[in-house]
């Protein structure tokens, strides 16, 4: 069975949210979004490729920045509303310059930085 993007569940906007993960280590790195355009792109050229809202543009990740993300594999989940994509990341996936964007923890009701940006 082929693949269609236009199979997915998209929402008014026409955006569908994507979990980027490292394929080695399994770390979540970022959530972003993308368009119908943005899934394939990312399958043609295996650089993934996510619809930047604030600037209503396509965004390849690492293209001014070198922080490349290869396509490893696209993966929907079972409502066909959500995407992961797991990477190889070359770089911080963070434009904080931290490996993960999630790198702030809730712990004991507080907020703690977890990861210091990378050298």
């Amino acid at each position: 069975m082929s693949f269609d993007p236009a199979t997915l569940k998209y929402d008014d906007r026409g955006l569908i949210p994507v979990i980027a993960q490292d394929d080695t280590s399994g770390e979540v790195l970022m959530m972003a979004w993308m368009n119908a355009e943005a899934v394939a792109r990312t399958l043609e050229t295996r650089r993934v490729t996510y619809w930047s809202r604030s600037r209503q543009a396509f965004w390849i990740k690492g293209e001014s920045s070198g922080h490349v993300q290869e396509l490893v594999e696209l993966r929907v989940d079972c409502d066909r509303d959500c995407l992961l994509v797991r990477v190889r990341q070359t770089g911080p996936a963070c434009h904080t310059n931290r490996r993960s964007c999630f790198y702030t923890a809730v712990r004991n009701n507080h907020e703690v930085e977890i990861m210091t940006p990378m050298e």
